[in-house]
């Protein structure tokens, strides 16, 4: 019923999916900007509701990404250890790697969503706020696997949620709905991954 990971070696995409790995320290060596360009193109070709696209994609290097470091340090010491520990580690990995990825929701699909669904105003804000969350993840995924399958490591520093609308006026965006913030660079070193528990936990078969 729940074949073994052999499944992972039909092709390069199954592969790619299986060798990503969530990397936080990064070397000196630059990414090109044609690189980056490839993880912009595959981000924008994730799925999204109603096809809006409600995402966009800020790209930090240099003076930018380090002034964003420090945001995140100062903004740490405000919130209670475990958190502030994460936030800490989370700039380290953004000083670490030679570029950034910024995801962000637009709120256009709220926006016309909301005035396109003739129901109660709370309940349309919150349908398609969810679909443009729902979207966004898509498009950091691509990245993630984008930049895997270039041999480029990334991370999610889905932490930075914490301070998301310090984060959004540090990055010239609209209060809303804050995604990711993506290092990427070429790994300082490739960890083994976690241990994933086994698929027959995790999946329920009905009919």
């Amino acid at each position: 019923m729940f074949p073994d990971d052999s499944v992972f070696t039909l092709n390069d995409t199954l592969r790619t999916i299986k060798a990503r790995r969530s990397v936080r320290t990064f070397t000196s060596e630059e990414v090109t900007d044609d690189q980056v360009q490839v993880l912009l193109h595959a981000a924008n070709q994730a799925p999204s509701a109603h096809n809006q696209q409600a995402w966009r994609f800020i790209v930090l290097r240099g003076s930018k990404k380090s002034e964003l470091a420090q945001l995140v340090t100062t903004q740490s010491a405000a919130l209670p250890r475990p958190a502030a520990a994460l936030l800490r580690m989370g700039a380290k990995s953004i000083l670490s790697a030679p570029v950034v990825i910024a995801v962000a929701n637009t709120g256009d699909l709220i926006r016309h969503g909301t005035d396109l669904f003739k129901v109660e105003k709370e309940m349309a804000h919150d349908f398609f706020r969810t679909m443009e969350i729902q979207s966004s993840a898509a498009a950091v995924q691509n990245i993630l696997l984008a930049a895997a399958s270039l041999g480029l490591g990334t991370v999610w520093l889905g932490i930075l949620y914490l301070i998301k609308d310090e984060v959004l006026r540090f990055l010239g965006e609209p209060e809303g709905e804050f995604m990711a913030v993506v290092p990427v660079g070429h790994p300082s070193r490739v960890g083994s991954g976690p241990q994933k528990h086994p698929l027959e936990m995790k999946v329920k078969l009905l009919g």
